[in-house]
C-alpha cells in the first residue's frame, strides 16, 4: 500500500512537473509574437509588403526561446532583442529570426540549410516548418550545446555539423532554402550552388563593422540569380576556419 501511494504521488509530481514545463513563458512568448506583428505592420512596406505568415507566427509562438539562451529568465529571452549566448556570439531578436524565414519561404516538403547553428534557435524554427534541417557550427562548445538542446527537445529533423559553413554541407543538400546568421562582405559561391533552382538564400551582406544588409537571393536558372537588398542590420562576423 506504501508502495502504491509513493508511485502515486511521483506520478502527481511529474504530471505538475510536466503541466508548468508546457505553461511556462507562455505569456511572454504570446507578447513577443505581438511585438513581432506589430513590427511587420509598421515597417510594411519597408520589410515586408505582404505581412508575415501564420505559419511562421505559429513557429515563433510555440518555440521556447528561453531555453535557447544561457539566462533562461521569461521576461529576458522574449523581448525584441539580440542576447548573448557566450563565446561572442549572439542569438538574434525575434523579429529578425521571424524575417528571415518568411524571407526564406520554407514549405513543409523543404530541406533547409543553416549556417551559424549558434544556440540552435533559428533551427528549431526551421525545423517546425521544413522536413529536415541541417545546420552548421564552427564553434565547438555552441555546436555542441545546441545539439544537445535540439535532442533533448526532440527536434528529430534536425542534424548538426561542426565546421566551416562557407562551403556549405553538399551531401545534406541541394536544398530549397538557406539561412546565414553571419555577415560576409559577399555570397559564398558553394552555398549557391548547393541552391535548388527556385531556391532562397537568406543572410547578412556587408562589412564586419561597416553597413550591412539582409539580403535575399533567388536562384531562377542553374547559372542565374537575382538579389535584393531588404533591411538594414547588424549581424556578427562569418567565422573561417584558421587559414581560410
Amino acid at each position: 500500500m506504501k508502495t502504491l501511494l509513493l508511485l502515486v504521488l511521483s506520478m502527481i509530481a511529474a504530471a505538475r512537473d510536466a503541466t508548468a514545463q508546457d505553461t511556462e513563458c507562455v505569456r511572454e512568448r504570446a507578447a513577443m509574437v505581438e511585438t513581432i506583428k506589430a513590427y511587420a505592420r509598421s515597417h510594411a512596406n519597408v520589410v515586408v509588403q505582404q505581412g508575415l505568415s501564420d505559419r511562421v507566427l505559429e513557429a515563433m509562438g510555440q518555440t521556447k526561446r528561453h531555453l535557447f539562451v544561457p539566462e533562461r529568465s521569461c521576461s529576458i529571452a522574449y523581448a525584441d532583442r539580440p542576447l548573448p549566448i557566450g563565446l561572442g556570439q549572439t542569438i538574434s531578436q525575434p523579429f529578425i529570426v521571424a524575417l528571415m524565414t518568411e524571407l526564406a519561404e520554407v514549405a513543409p516538403d523543404h530541406v533547409v540549410l543553416e549556417v551559424g547553428t549558434g544556440s540552435g534557435y533559428q533551427a528549431a524554427i526551421l525545423a517546425r516548418l521544413a522536413r529536415k534541417v541541417c545546420t552548421i557550427e564552427i564553434v565547438p562548445q555552441l555546436a555542441e550545446t545546441a545539439t544537445k538542446t535540439l535532442k533533448d527537445l526532440a527536434y528529430d529533423n534536425v542534424s548538426v555539423r561542426l565546421g566551416d559553413g562557407y562551403a556549405g554541407w553538399p551531401e545534406c543538400g541541394p536544398f530549397d532554402a538557406i539561412v546565414v546568421t553571419a555577415a560576409l562582405g559577399q555570397v559564398p559561391p558553394p552555398l549557391i550552388e548547393q541552391l535548388k533552382v527556385g531556391g532562397r538564400l537568406v543572410m547578412p551582406v556587408g562589412a564586419e563593422y561597416g553597413t550591412q544588409h539582409l539580403t535575399v537571393v533567388e536562384k531562377i536558372a542553374p547559372d542565374k540569380t537575382t538579389t535584393r537588398a531588404v533591411v538594414p542590420v547588424r549581424f556578427v562576423p562569418f567565422t573561417r576556419s584558421q587559414g581560410r
